[in-house]
């Protein structure tokens, strides 16, 4: 279960970083683009980010994660380049 959340982790935080490049950097030049490529990234990132929440409820009271650590976890999910820290400190 534990590889599988590492796998989650890593393509959350490609998907998070994803879907940043493509409002910030395809937005401003290709706005058809843009609309095309919108839905795709952000349902796969919105299914990655549900995917991440679940499993760290999950491995909670596996890995003996306290309240601090599980807090870092799940809020690593919101900052850009957050799960990969993640996966770093807390997953190896």
């Amino acid at each position: 279960m534990l590889k599988i959340f590492k796998i989650t982790a890593i393509l959350e935080g490609i998907s998070y970083l994803v879907l940043f490049s493509n409002m910030l950097f395809i937005k401003p030049n290709h706005f058809e683009l843009y609309h095309t490529l919108l839905y795709p990234i952000g349902m796969s990132h919105g299914i990655l980010f549900i995917g991440y929440i679940l499993f760290a409820f999950i491995l909670k009271k596996p890995q003996n994660w306290n309240m601090k650590v599980f807090s870092i976890v799940l809020t690593a999910s919101l900052v850009p380049f957050g799960t990969f820290y993640v996966d770093r400190k807390f997953l190896n």
